[in-house]
C-alpha cells in the first residue's frame, strides 16, 4: 500500500500544478476548455489525495510495521480508536490531513459554484491548487514528510514503538481535526477575496459568496481551541492561558483575526465600508494559519506540542513571504479601487462599536504575534520544562490546546 499511497502523492503534485496554470491559460486565451480541465483537476485532486489517506490509514490499522510512519506512532497494544487518530499524530501524516482537507474543500468549491461565479473561479481555483502544490510537494519530495517511507533497516519489525502517552486522549482525535477543518476553511474566503482583487470586482459579491465558508472556518477553529484547552488542562493541568507556551498560541492568533473579519464584513454588506480593511483581515488570518503551522512543525521553538527538529521552516517562511509580497502587491495595486461609498455616521453607531471591536481583537492578535516571535518564545516554559518526563525524546508529542498538530 505504500506504493500505492506514494504514487497518490506524486499524482497530487502534478494535479495541483495543472490545476495552478490551467485556469489562467484558459482565462489569458479564452480558451473555455483549459478552464474546465483546471475544474477538473480539484475534482482529480481529491480522489488522489484521498486515495493516498486511505492507504496510510490501512497501513496503520492492518499494523504494516515495515511503514517508518505506522512504526513510530501504533503498537499491537494500541486500541483501534488511537490507531485511527495516529493518521495525524506525526508530522508527515498530519500534513497529509491538512492536504486532505483542502483537496475536499476545493472539489466543493467547484461544485459550489459550477454555475456561478464564472469570472472570479478560474483564479480562486488557480490559488487553491497553489496551495495543495505547496504541501504535496512537501510531502512528495522533502526528506522526513514522506508518511510512506519504509524503514530503514529493510526488516519489517514485530511491533512498533507506540503513541506518545499524552497522545492517548479522546483530544487526540477531535483537537486536530476540528483545528485542521477551521484553518484550511480560511484557505477559501483568502482565495475568493485574492480573486476579487485580481477580476477588479471589489463589492460585497465574494463575501456573500464565502459567508458559509467563514462560518464554518470560524466554528469548526473555535472547537479545535476549547477542545484542546481542556485536553492541555486534564493532561498537563495548565490553566493559565498566558502562561502558555508559543505554539498553544499559534491557532488562537487566526482566530482572533476571523472573529475580526467575521465581524468586519457585515458592515461591507451594509454600508460599502471598510473594503481594504476587510481584505487585510483575510490576508492576515490566512497567513497566521500558515504561521502557525511553521511554529509547530519547524523546530524552531522548544515546546511540547512541537515537532522537533525538521527541514520543513525554509519552505514555510518562503511560503509565507510568497503570498505576502502576492497578496500585498494586489492590494495596494487595486487601492483606488476599494475606496468606501460612506463614512462613519457618528462615534457611539452601530458601525463604530464594530469597528472599535476589530481593533482589539487585531490589538490582541499583535500582542500574542509578538510574545509568539520574541527570541524569549524559544525557551522551555517552566510548564514544559516541569513535565519534560511525560515527552518522548525523539518524537513529536502532537496537539496543544492552541496549536494545530
Amino acid at each position: 500500500m505504500n506504493q500505492i499511497g506514494y504514487t497518490a502523492l506524486l499524482l497530487a503534485v502534478v494535479i495541483s500544478a495543472w490545476g495552478v496554470v490551467a485556469p489562467l491559460i484558459g482565462v489569458r486565451t479564452g480558451r473555455r476548455e483549459f478552464v474546465k480541465s483546471g475544474e477538473n483537476a480539484a475534482y482529480a485532486l481529491g480522489a488522489v489525495v484521498t486515495l493516498a489517506s486511505a492507504a496510510l490509514l490501512y497501513a496503520l490499522v492492518t499494523r504494516d510495521f515495515g511503514v517508518e510512519y505506522v512504526y513510530s506512532y501504533t503498537s499491537r497494544e494500541l486500541s483501534w480508536f488511537y490507531t485511527v487518530s495516529a493518521f495525524w499524530a506525526g508530522n508527515a501524516g498530519s500534513m497529509l490531513l491538512w492536504l486532505l482537507i483542502l483537496a475536499l474543500f476545493t472539489a466543493i468549491v467547484v461544485l459550489q459554484n459550477r454555475r456561478k461565479n464564472r469570472e472570479l473561479l478560474p483564479y480562486v481555483v488557480s490559488i487553491l491548487m497553489t496551495i495543495a502544490l505547496f504541501f504535496s510537494a512537501i510531502l512528495a519530495f522533502v526528506k522526513g514528510s514522506n508518511p510512506f517511507a519504509l524503514v530503514p533497516a529493510g526488516v519489517v519489525p514485530a511491533n512498533g514503538a507506540g503513541l506518545n502517552p499524552m497522545l492517548e486522549n479522546p483530544g487526540m482525535v477531535f483537537h486536530p481535526v476540528t483545528t485542521y477543518l477551521g484553518y484550511v476553511g480560511f484557505s477559501i474566503p483568502f482565495a475568493f477575496g485574492m480573486g476579487a482583487l485580481i477580476t477588479k470586482r471589489l463589492g460585497d459579491f465574494w463575501i456573500r459568496s464565502t459567508r458559509r465558508w467563514t462560518l464554518l472556518a470560524w466554528f469548526f477553529l473555535t472547537a479545535g481551541n476549547m477542545v484542546g484547552a481542556w485536553w492541555a488542562y486534564v493532561t498537563l493541568g495548565w490553566g493559565g492561558y498566558w502562561a502558555w507556551d508559543p505554539v498553544e498560541n499559534a491557532s488562537f492568533l487566526p482566530w482572533l483575526t476571523g472573529t475580526a473579519f467575521l465581524h468586519s464584513v457585515m458592515i461591507q454588506e451594509k454600508k460599502d465600508m471598510l473594503k481594504v480593511w476587510n481584505m487585510v483581515l483575510i490576508i492576515m488570518t490566512f497567513l497566521l494559519t500558515i504561521f502557525g503551522t511553521f511554529l509547530t512543525r519547524s523546530g524552531v521553538i522548544s515546546s511540547v506540542h512541537s515537532f522537533g527538529q525538521s527541514s520543513l521552516g525554509p519552505f514555510f517562511v518562503a511560503f509565507m513571504g510568497l503570498t505576502l509580497v502576492f497578496s500585498l502587491n494586489l492590494l495596494f495595486s487595486r487601492l483606488d479601487l476599494l475606496k468606501s461609498r460612506n463614512e462613519l455616521d457618528s462615534f457611539l453607531s452601530r458601525e463604530t462599536s464594530f469597528l472599535l471591536n476589530n481593533l482589539i481583537l487585531v490589538a490582541m492578535a499583535f500582542t500574542v504575534l509578538w510574545g509568539c516571535s520574541s527570541p524569549s518564545s524559544a525557551r522551555r516554559s517552566p510548564a514544559t520544562r516541569s513535565r519534560s518526563g511525560l515527552r518522548s525524546s525523539t518524537r513529536s508529542c502532537g496537539p496543544s490546546a492552541w496549536c494545530s498538530c
